[in-house]
């Protein structure tokens, strides 16, 4: 969710049997799409959509149902729309990564009524300054 130009899905989608990427920007999907062509990257896949519906019968259809969802939503953090489907679904692992690890906290807290944050792993990519961003794994409460 929240796939930007795809970097994450790209890294992704070398150890992974399927990538898709659901982004609300129409540009950067078809930035994802040719980045995907370029690199020779054939296990992504890239769709525009807008999160609170992303999670419709037809992607299950199209990709089948995945095992790990990442999120790196804005910081905003994630719509609570989405913070409701995702409880929904029971997707067995998330990986959460954000740069405001305010709105991380609030939708950390929503998605403990059914995950265990098991690791959280702050990653100073902007040396010097103030921000961090920050990973956390959830997994499906047993």
């Amino acid at each position: 969710l929240y796939t930007g130009t795809g970097a994450i899905g790209f890294f992704m989608a070398l150890v992974a049997k399927k990538v898709v990427g659901v982004e609300s920007v129409p540009e950067a999907i078809e930035a994802a799409k040719e980045n995907a062509r370029e690199n020779g990257i054939h296990n992504a896949y890239f769709e525009v959509g807008d999160m609170r519906h992303a999670f419709q019968a037809e992607l299950w259809e199209r990709y089948g149902r995945p095992s790990v969802l990442v999120t790196d939503p804005p910081r905003d953090g994630m719509h609570p729309k989405v913070v409701e489907r995702l409880l929904e679904l029971e997707i067995p692992r998330i990986v959460y990564v954000s740069c405001n690890s305010a709105t991380q906290a609030r939708d950390l807290a929503l998605l403990q009524e059914k995950y265990h944050v098991s690791v959280v792993q702050p990653v100073d990519m902007f040396p010097q300054t103030h921000h961090v961003e920050n990973i956390a794994l959830l997994e499906l409460r047993a």
